[in-house]
């Protein structure tokens, strides 16, 4: 282990993102029912702020030829899947124009918050398991793997579901939300 990677692995960047993310995977794994009108408004929250925190992660070399362990099984992916598609109901599909397959396409393509949720979860998890558990060795190839994913794959998907969850938030149910967020800001006044 090089001298510089303590560095980075602690570097305030970093810990910002992994408290942003240890939050948004515990909210998705939270047994807690909560109503859709405040998973959304959450999401509208911690969703933002995930990428503008992944957004400023340090550059990293890889330092192992093994990928980082993933922590994430297929029925934890399918059971953050199915609790967000539970709470967004027929509101779970949205059309997508940033996707690859739309290049080939004269029709719309469908997308699921409940599919991009979870596979923003199982980058995110992964990531955050291997600073839970302290694995100081796997730490800056984990960092290296979430910057490279969130680049080229998580990234673009956390920024298409938003879409969807402003236009729920705000227009659908958002009237009785928006008026409720600003008597919020009558308090802070």
């Amino acid at each position: 282990m090089s001298n510089k990677e303590p560095d980075i692995i602690y570097s305030p960047p970093v810990i910002d993102f992994v408290t942003v993310a240890v939050e948004f995977c515990a909210f998705l794994e939270s047994e807690k029912p909560v109503s859709r009108e405040e998973w959304i408004s959450k999401m509208l929250k911690i969703l933002p702020l995930m990428y503008i925190k992944a957004s400023l992660l340090p550059q990293t070399v890889e330092m192992n030829d093994e990928q980082p362990e993933t922590f994430v099984k297929e029925e934890d992916y399918v059971r953050v899947a199915a609790a967000v598609s539970s709470v967004m109901g027929e509101e779970d599909v949205y059309l997508d124009v940033f996707v690859e397959d739309m290049k080939y396409s004269e029709r719309p393509i469908s997308a699921f918050v409940s599919e991009n949720m979870a596979d923003i979860y199982q980058d995110v998890r992964n990531f955050v398991s291997v600073y839970q558990y302290g694995l100081t060795e796997q730490m800056n190839d984990a960092l290296f793997a979430c910057r490279e994913n969130f680049r080229t794959y998580w990234g673009q998907k956390l920024i298409n579901v938003l879409r969807p969850l402003h236009s729920i938030y705000y227009n659908d149910e958002g009237n009785d939300a928006l008026e409720n967020d600003l008597n919020e800001e009558e308090l802070w006044d």
